[in-house]
């Protein structure tokens, strides 16, 4: 059947089972969003307040979903508002696509109104990237897009579409056979690759080196739940007789109730897991890269132990410390091969250190104002209320610290943040993205008040479309993070970080089409909360707390990962 280049976006996106896109219109889209008109009994369109805010609820979506997300915008300055939620989910390997439109063929390279070379400015922060300057080549290209960016290590994929593909029409057929190999060339898209299988020598050696441990570390990050792997782990875990640290984006990978979780590792890791990281004779990392927030001091990290890495991507190994044993593959087809061939053990002497250290160091926050709430206060609240069962989306700052610390996180995809590129302003719109993703939970974005104020326009979004999200603000009036180390490596010269603006949240959410309500004591938290999250409506809570409340523990710059500071006095 022939249809415009546009109706054919459509048609692809309905082959990939997409259901929900986000975006914003313009010019160059014109005939995409005619077609989104003609389609819409079929795909959901959301419009956001701005673009960078589509990007992260496509990324939301992604992460709570496990599908890929899909965003729209427009050349030149929708496209460029965009960028910062495809490198967002670049950072953290979230599956993405993103269509950008751009200007006529004929116009390409003459600096024309709202004309960008998006591919090229993308090229660094996607998987890949294209732009389609055949129809031909349009359905394809997007089948191809979604593959991309589902296989191996996941990641954002950007299609560029010139305004005149999208109103040429041709041929459509439905999808079939993939693109052989020479085609593939031609349409200049990437071949299809698998991961090759784990040698059988190395499943060997690491079953000897797990075998021959007494004290082993299991450390798992985001690739965990990317392999949908948590299962395999516990196994693993239990088989092996081990204590588990996740990084910030592996939070719910292992259940947080288990008497095996020690908590986060690293800058602001527990003490626990700082004790076991130190004492262990075993590391054994599970689709983690080793990043600078959980290694510290890259020449002070498990030096004295082997350390086995699993990861889908070769590039990262060795890439920030060495490793002794390389497996190379999907984190759930090896822990399964482990799972198989390892014998039950029994590590009594060890698993009781890990309890008493857990006993001895356990996250604790006293408080500064006996009526005031402490983030402690405010997080276990959240997670009575909620049952550990919420989905928790954050922005970047002291609070998603506080989140990831003090809410026990239950089950994966349940903890939505931005960690490898720390993007504030990233929590509502993702938020968005994860409320729509999963209609039937209760979805809390988690806000510091510097965060908020770059993306509370989206409130209006969620009036818009009754987007049933709960935005929690912790108020400290000041820039938290940043204050912090100003605290401890600035002499408390506190440059531009406190803010104490103005802003009347109540009266701005209700100017919004959104309910409001205040905090200010620990009287206040439970009814308020209780109220807020009862509503099957967009809600705003501000919960106002002290400006000198601090993540701890904290390892400093420079110092190894085994030793946190506990107090900053």
């Amino acid at each position: 059947m022939k249809l415009t280049g546009a109706q054919i976006i459509m048609e692809c996106l309905l082959e990939q089972r997409v259901d929900t896109v986000f975006g914003y219109p313009g010019g160059a889209v014109l005939n995409i969003y005619d077609a989104l008109y003609e389609y819409s009994d079929r795909i959901n369109h959301i419009c956001t307040a701005h673009e960078q805010a589509a990007a992260h609820a496509a990324d939301g979506y992604a992460r709570s979903s496990g599908k890929t997300g899909v965003c729209i915008a427009t050349s030149g300055p929708g496209a460029t508002n965009l960028v910062t939620g495809i490198a967002t989910a670049y950072m953290d390997s979230i599956p993405m696509v993103a269509i950008t439109g751009n200007v006529n063929l004929n116009l390409l390279g003459l600096d024309s109104f709202q004309e960008v070379d998006i591919t090229g400015v993308t090229m660094p922060i996607t998987k890949h990237n294209f732009i389609v300057k055949k129809i031909e080549y349009l359905a394809d290209t997007i089948r191809q897009a979604f593959r991309i960016a589902q296989e191996g290590r996941k990641g954002p994929v950007l299609i560029d579409v010139p305004k005149d593909i999208t109103g040429q029409v041709y041929e459509f057929t439905p999808a079939g056979k993939a693109p052989d190999a020479a085609q593939q060339e031609a349409m200049h898209l990437p071949v299809s690759k698998k991961p090759a299988e784990v040698k059988a020598a190395k499943i060997e050696r690491a079953l000897e080196l797990i075998e021959r441990s007494e004290r082993p570390f299991v450390y798992t990050g985001g690739g965990l739940l990317a392999a949908e792997a948590s299962q395999e782990l516990k196994t693993l875990a239990e088989t092996i007789d081990a204590p588990v640290a996740c990084s910030l984006m592996c939070q719910g990978g292992f259940d947080q109730a288990d008497d095996r979780y020690m908590g986060m590792l690293g800058m602001h890791g527990t003490k626990t897991s700082a004790q076991a990281l130190k004492h262990c004779d075993l590391f054994l990392a599970v689709g983690t890269r080793f990043s600078d927030r959980v290694i510290c001091n890259a020449d002070l990290f498990a030096r004295h132990c082997p350390i086995i890495q699993i990861d889908i991507d070769p590039a990262e190994f060795n890439k920030n410390i060495d490793v002794t044993l390389k497996l190379s593959g999907d984190a759930k087809q090896i822990l399964s091969l482990l799972n198989g061939k390892l014998k039950p053990r029994e590590h009594r002497e060890w698993m009781a250190q890990i309890r008493e250290w857990k006993r001895e160091y356990p996250l604790r926050q006293e408080a500064i104002d006996p009526n005031g709430v402490t983030p402690q206060m405010l997080f276990d609240a959240l997670n009575d209320l909620t049952k550990g069962e919420a989905i928790i989306a954050t922005e970047v700052g002291q609070h998603q610290m506080w989140a990831a610390q003090f809410y026990q996180f239950r089950h994966p995809r349940q903890f939505i943040s931005s960690g490898g590129l720390g993007t504030m302003g990233f929590g509502l719109g993702a938020a968005m993205g994860a409320q729509v993703a999963n209609p039937d939970k209760k979805v809390i974005n988690i806000a510091g008040d510097g965060s908020f104020h770059m993306n509370c326009s989206e409130l209006s979004t969620l009036a818009k479309y009754q987007i049933p999200v709960v935005e929690l603000v912790v108020d400290n009036s000041v820039l938290g993070m940043v204050r912090q180390w100003q605290k401890l490596f600035y002499d408390n010269r506190f440059s531009q970080t406190t803010q104490d603006k103005k802003t009347d949240y109540v009266k701005l959410a209700q100017a919004f089409g959104v309910k409001a309500f205040e905090i200010s004591t620990k009287e206040e938290l439970l009814p308020v909360l209780k109220e807020a999250l009862s509503l099957q409506e967009p809600v705003l809570a501000v919960c106002h707390i002290d400006r000198d409340f601090n993540v701890l523990p904290m390892v400093p710059a420079g110092a190894s990962a085994e030793e946190p500071i506990l107090n900053m006095d």
